[in-house]
């Protein structure tokens, strides 16, 4: 694995090399032990998409790996003055050593890699969000022991975290189903792997998605960049596409609810039921710090 662009780069002995070393980082970390893997690397930051816990965990994890982290905002860069990508690419593979972005366009991810020589990691787009889903992967494992035969469920938008949910939950040998309304449904390439290899369930019924659930997941109904569609998704979701207790009553007893924040309490998550499994939601979070630090070692040590 030279880059990680979205989930499908990743084999299942890639998910789980990373979770192992996030593992083994997080208890590190919490144990005063240093891990300077990465001194004297440096990995720049393109933001196009603003951020709260993509910029603070890989910021926060070069320096804790003994690195650098240099923020590039793309109205700043030339970028925004109309350079083309695959030239941005080439010269920052001379000062850098790994470029994360956070960007709309995967197609702008994709060329950055065949233009750079240095790994890209892709921070967000609007088909994937393989970073978010590597601490998915590793909170469910933390609390279940296990991911191999548990069962996930998906409420909400087919976007970029149902896209890349799909692919890490099957490569793991989970069952996955999605719940959402018609017009909304995820990467049609991706649900056509997904039922050629592994066990995958799309409904508009949100009961139907959720029996059997080992885990909940849940995201915004207009995630940023969609905001003039807010009236209308509000229309095709509400009442419908929420996790509340009656949806979280018809999964397992033991059902964890994870989510990718920052969440609209009363639309796609009700206040009592984030409240009630904040602290898996909140070790969701702090897991992105510990993945990344994995992902950046494995693809930049």
């Amino acid at each position: 694995m030279k880059h990680l662009l979205k989930m499908s780069d990743m084999t299942k002995d890639d998910i789980l090399s990373v979770l192992d070393l996030a593992d083994k980082l997080k208890y590190e970390r919490k144990n005063g032990i240093a891990h300077p893997l990465l001194k004297g690397k440096t990995l720049g930051m393109i933001f196009q998409k603003s951020s709260t816990r993509t910029r603070v965990s890989f910021e926060v994890g070069m320096y804790e790996l003994g690195g650098h982290a240099l923020m590039l905002s793309g109205s700043e860069m030339q970028l925004g003055r109309g350079e083309p990508i695959k030239d941005t690419a080439r010269v920052l593979s001379r000062y850098l050593d790994g470029i994360m972005i956070r960007t709309f366009r995967q197609e702008d991810v994709e060329e950055l890699a065949e233009y750079g020589s240095i790994p890209i990691i892709n921070g967000l787009t609007d088909y994937a969000h393989p970073c978010q889903v590597l601490a998915d992967l590793m909170t469910i494992r933390e609390v279940k022991g296990k991911l191999d035969g548990l069962k996930m469920a998906f409420i909400g938008d087919g976007f970029n975290m149902a896209n890349s949910l799909i692919v890490g939950a099957i490569k793991c040998g989970m069952e996955f189903a999605i719940a959402c309304p018609k017009g909304y449904e995820p990467d049609a390439e991706i649900m056509k792997w997904a039922k050629e290899n592994g066990t995958f369930t799309i409904t508009t019924d949100v009961f139907e998605a959720v029996k059997d659930a080992d885990v909940i997941v849940t995201d915004v109904w207009a995630s940023m960049g969609q905001e003039e569609e807010a009236m209308k998704r509000r229309e095709a979701f509400e009442g419908v596409y929420q996790v509340n207790e009656k949806v979280l009553a018809a999964a397992k007893p033991d059902c964890m609810v994870q989510h990718c924040l920052p969440a609209h309490r009363g639309e796609e998550i009700t206040e009592d039921v984030f409240e009630s499994h904040a602290d898996e939601i909140f070790e969701e979070a702090e897991n992105r710090l510990h993945a990344q630090k994995a992902l950046m070692v494995k693809l930049m040590a």
